[in-house]
């Protein structure tokens, strides 16, 4: 049952929340601040031209000099935080999702993260100016040299257990997050009308506010062909319960994937509207697993910056080598970003177009899907297609070509893909390789590994 809301109450509410406005100022003088140390670091900088220049600089001058304008520096990134994470966190968003130039730690700032990285900034430059006064030993004072080294400790011991009790604070914020009910919710912190959120069961079914569970499965090639969904259906969460691990991650049976910690309203709207089977971090991908793989590649992917540039990302191995996990992962570094995501397998896509088509509507289909800046398509190869299906995938990878980006994984290099999609396959891997990322996985099965192990125990 709705609440009922005293309209007094909301609007003293409303009144309250607006004088946050009433810091900005507080952060516009900050830039000014800013400006001053641009001055002073140019001014530090000629003077120490010009004493470099007329010989009148010793080394240990010249040491200090440096130390000096890193100060300056590691300072004003100090302000930098505090001006941008500061106005982000308690005045206004900025809206800086999918910009080229977001700092990375924007992307997940909150303020028990904006106290760690002050924190440790501050730890930094007490460091700096601690180093000043060992390099300038000789004209410092033993009491200030005691009372310096002190007081740097106690900046590390104060970083240290900030950083120390955030943890316990976000895992509080998350679990409350988690325990709201569906009624408690905003409307922006609920899936798009139409879609099952992931996670979340269908209507007639007990509903569950937990993150998605991993259930294990055998992986047989029979497996893999699914039902063929209702094409209105994506993106949501697959209602087959033995749906595969994403990618060969570890099959513990009902294993909840824990949630990002303090994630915001909009990109858990977005993480959950993708239809991902589960949610699936970089940080956990087991990089051991893998005999072969481009960390660096992954890595820099990880910023989500080939989703602004249009580029595409194929990862191509066996099975059980981590394709999904990484592909999923991904997804989610996207949503955190800013961007809308649509997860399904190759079988799900060809339904989905295959549906459109049927209906006369497949172009408006293509146009739809533009909304997203990101498609991906899961386990390409398992099964073949047909020319009229493998037509349609040729349509979708044609219309996104530099238009919008696309994940693929699958089982065979893009050269065998004649096998999935026959006479069609060559201009399709054309376009989708020209601007395209293509990581190999090298490995035996995670899945299978796991078996072994458990019948030689």
């Amino acid at each position: 049952m709705a609440k009922v809301q005293n309209p007094t109450t909301t609007t003293l509410g409303y009144a309250l929340f607006a004088t946050r406005w009433l810091q900005a100022p507080l952060y516009f003088g900050l830039v000014a601040a800013q400006g001053v140390y641009v001055y002073k670091f140019f001014k530090e900088l000629w003077t120490l031209i010009l004493m470099c220049v007329s010989g009148h600089a010793t080394e240990t001058y010249v040491m200090l000099a440096v130390l000096k304008l890193v100060d300056v520096v590691m300072i004003a990134n100090l302000l930098i935080m505090v001006i941008v994470g500061g106005y982000e966190t308690f005045v206004s968003r900025i809206g800086l999702q999918g910009h080229r130039d977001q700092p990375e730690w924007l992307s997940h700032v909150n303020s028990n993260v904006l106290k760690v990285k002050l924190a440790t900034a501050i730890v930094g430059i007490s460091s700096v100016h601690l180093l000043q006064m060992f390099v300038d030993v000789h004209h410092t004072s033993q009491h200030a040299l005691l009372w310096g080294t002190v007081i740097h400790m106690a900046f590390i011991a104060s970083a240290a257990i900030l950083a120390y009790m955030s943890g316990p604070m976000v895992a509080h914020a998350d679990r409350g997050h988690a325990d709201r009910s569906p009624a408690d919710r905003s409307p922006a912190d609920r899936s798009p009308a139409g879609h099952t959120p992931a996670g979340h069961t269908p209507a007639g079914h007990t509903p569950s506010e937990h993150p998605p569970v991993v259930r294990p499965r055998e992986h047989d090639h029979a497996d893999r062909q699914r039902a063929k969904p209702d094409p209105e259906a994506l993106p949501a969460a697959p209602a087959d319960p033995r749906r595969p691990e994403p990618g060969g991650e570890s099959p513990v049976a009902a294993a909840a994937v824990p949630p990002q910690p303090h994630p915001d309203v909009d990109a858990e709207a977005r993480i959950r509207a993708a239809g991902f089977p589960a949610r699936k971090l970089l940080e956990d991908f087991d990089q051991q697993h893998p005999r072969g793989f481009d960390r660096e590649t992954v890595a820099r992917l990880g910023k989500a910056d080939f989703v602004t540039a249009r580029r595409n990302v194929v990862f191509v191995g066996p099975p059980g080598t981590g394709k999904t996990h990484l592909a999923v992962a991904l997804g989610v570094r996207a949503c955190q970003a800013g961007h809308r995501v649509l997860f399904a397998t190759a079988a799900e896509w060809a339904a989905r177009l295959a549906g459109a088509r049927a209906a006369g509507r497949l172009d408006a289909e293509l146009t739809a899907l533009d909304d997203h800046s990101l498609l991906i398509v899961d386990e390409v190869g398992y099964t073949p297609f047909d020319a009229a299906t493998a037509g349609l995938f040729f349509q979708l990878v044609a219309h996104r070509y530099e238009r919008a980006s696309l994940i693929v994984t699958s089982d065979r290099p893009l050269g065998r893909w004649d096998e999935v999609f026959g006479p069609s396959a060559p201009a399709m891997t054309d376009r989708l390789a020209h601007h395209a990322e293509i990581v190999r996985l090298d490995g035996d099965s995670y899945r299978t590994r796991r078996a072994t192990s458990a019948w030689a125990d």
